[in-house]
């Protein structure tokens, strides 16, 4: 089986990490987004990813050419030269898709983090026989979404309502299809949504069907979901597999910490919280709702909260550090300063207080 994974441009919601990689290769959790997909893709049976971008392939290429050889999985591209929307880079990426088998091929967003219940997914297409399957998700204002308006016992898509106005439904798009290589017949070689254009040619033809999503689900494309994300996935991992999460005196909630990190006495670290590789975190520190990425230090004494500190980056003693602060690589935040909601560009020391959340170049 084939999948593609839509990875498209610049990834701006999330700088100013993004300004150091790629955003699928932007640490959730301790690995790679796009490396949550790409293994929930293997264990199913996925034996090639192609990957649709339009912005920094080589270093995508050679970041994922090792886990090519350690997952056993073969990883493409598939290069635009002008943004295509959503259902273009499909067109694109036809002769890579298609082969003699016939199967259906996934199509993922690259921002999407859930318990990828694929395997599921395979067993609903097969079963109700159309021509492509969509996951949707149950969110509490769909106001704010495109709502997929289905038959609830069939799950045959009837229409789609674009920011709904009245209720019409509480079920988005998920970002996870399943498609018949029949649809590329369907997609011109132009910018073009799948949203919008493909899928509700394939709802009026009676052919699309949405299944949903079972356990957790969000996009993790801007920093505020991403540390909502962060929580969910951990949840989850509670449930699923607690063994990798960390316990102790000094744990409280639901923590991930890479086994090469080290922790100082008298911290309190949670809920909410992953700490990457090669991380020290010194004594009396208090951290929580925060991602701590490789080579970070914190510390004595200094508090993270509901922030992002970016690799190789350090924060000094007796600091404070809140409010969706995002720290991007290798910025280092003097003792005692306090920073409220500062997003703070790579290779930056700050020496003095960020009182309200701003940039900083």
């Amino acid at each position: 089986m084939k999948a593609l994974i839509l990875v498209g441009g610049f990834g701006t919601r999330l700088r100013p990490l993004t300004l150091s990689v790629p955003k699928p290769l932007v640490d959730f959790a301790n690995k790679p987004m796009i490396l949550h997909q790409i293994e929930a893709l293997k264990a199913i049976g996925v034996n090639e990813v192609v990957l649709a971008i339009n912005y920094q392939p080589e270093v995508m290429l050679n970041f994922l050419k090792e886990f090519e050889a350690k997952l056993g999985i073969k990883i493409t591209c598939s290069q635009e030269t002008e943004p295509l929307g959503t259902a273009g880079p499909l067109a694109l990426a036809r002769d890579k898709l298609i082969d003699d088998s016939g199967e259906p091929f996934f199509v993922l967003n690259s921002d999407v983090i859930s318990e990828y219940p694929l395997k599921e997914m395979i067993a609903f297409h097969k079963a109700h026989g159309g021509e492509a399957s969509i996951m949707v998700t149950k969110v509490d204002e769909p106001s704010k979404y495109g709502v997929v308006v289905m038959d609830e016992t069939t799950g045959q898509v009837e229409k789609f309502v674009e920011k709904p106005k009245l209720f019409v439904g509480n079920k988005i798009n998920a970002g996870i299809y399943l498609l018949n290589p029949s649809v590329l017949d369907r997609i011109e070689l132009r910018p073009t949504s799948i949203e919008k254009e493909v899928f509700p040619n394939i709802a009026a033809a009676k052919k699309l069907y949405a299944m949903v999503l079972p356990g957790f689900w969000m996009d993790i494309g801007q920093p505020r979901d991403y540390i909502s994300g962060l929580t969910l996935y951990l949840d989850s991992l509670r449930k699923n597999s607690p063994s990798k999460l960390a316990s102790g005196p000094h744990i409280v909630g639901n923590v991930i910490v890479h086994e090469t990190a080290e922790i100082g006495e008298g911290c309190l670290i949670g809920p909410d919280v992953a700490i990457g590789p090669g991380c020290v975190v010194e004594s009396g520190v208090r951290l929580s709702r925060c991602t701590v990425m490789r080579g970070v230090r914190i510390k004595k004494h200094s508090c993270i909260s509901s922030s992002i500190i970016g690799w190789h980056s350090t924060v000094g003693q007796w600091a404070r550090v809140e409010n969706m602060t995002i720290l991007g690589e290798d910025v280092h935040v003097c003792d005692e300063v306090y920073s409220n909601g500062g997003v703070v560009l790579p290779h930056k020391e700050i020496k003095s207080n960020i009182v309200k959340p701003e940039i900083v170049m």
